[in-house]
Parts: C-alpha cells; structure tokens; sequence
C-alpha cells in the first residue's frame, strides 16, 4: 500500500487572479483523487514570500520571484492522499510552463519558469514545514498524521 502523504499547493498569482481559473485548478486536483483537507485565499506580504522562499534568497531569481508572490492573491492547499507529493508534481508538470505537456496545470495555465501557475512541495520535510508555515492545525480537516 502507498504512503498516505500531504503536500501543499500553491496556485499562484498568475493564476489565482484570472477568473476561473483557480477553480479549474481545484477541480483538476479533486478529480485526481487528491483530498483537499485544508485551502484558503490570501494576499501574501512581502515578509511573508521572503520567508516562505528563504532557501531561494541567494540566487539571482529570488527578488524577482517575492515582487511576483506579492503581485496578487493565491491560494494556498493542503492536498492528502496516497502519493500525494509526487502526484500533485505530476499534475503541475515541470517548473518550465514552456516544457509542460498540454493537460498539466503548467502546461494548460502557465507562461514559463516564473509565472507557471502552481507551486507544490518537493519532498516530505518540505511538505511539513511548508504546510505549517500557512496553516495551523485547527485549519486542517482530519485527524491523519501524515506527512
């Protein structure tokens, strides 16, 4: 049997703000047969992306990447379900929305590398500390202890 696993998911500005689409996105996952036991709208300060995307901050990309985070709203998920990591992964395609097969959420919603649309967890640590850093545990539907 697969590990039953949580992650979270992004959808970012560029996708959050078009009409529609967010909800497209959300459909997309459910249908998958991901559980979504946690999501919320917000608008993301610049505090906020920094820390969020602290690992990225020496690299040339990550002012950047906090000025488009903070650029409008998202909305954030914990997805459940077995697999979930590398299944939500398989959703979005590749970080590159110009690399992104037709179907993905990249591929379907993206432009390229930055403004693809979706962010997801890479691993189960990253998955617990990111899910942590924008829900508490009162947010989260279920009482798994996943990861």
């Amino acid at each position: 049997m697969a590990e039953v696993q949580r992650t979270l998911a992004i959808i970012k500005p560029d996708a959050a703000g078009r009409s529609g689409v967010a909800g497209q996105i959300l459909t997309r996952i459910e249908e998958s047969g991901l559980e979504i036991v946690a999501l919320k709208k917000i608008r993301l300060t610049e505090e906020d992306a920094r820390g969020f995307y602290a690992v990225h901050k020496e690299r040339p990309f990550y002012g950047d990447l906090v000025k488009f985070m903070t650029s409008g709203p998202v909305v954030v998920a914990i997805l459940e379900g077995e697999n979930a990591i590398a299944r939500w992964r398989d959703l979005m395609g590749p970080t590159d929305s110009t690399q992104a097969e037709p179907g993905t959420i990249r591929g379907d919603f993206g432009t390229d590398i930055e403004r693809n649309a979706s962010h997801g967890s890479d691993a189960s640590e990253t998955a617990r500390v990111e899910t942590g850093y924008f829900f508490n545990a009162t947010e989260i539907l279920g009482a798994v202890e996943a990861t």
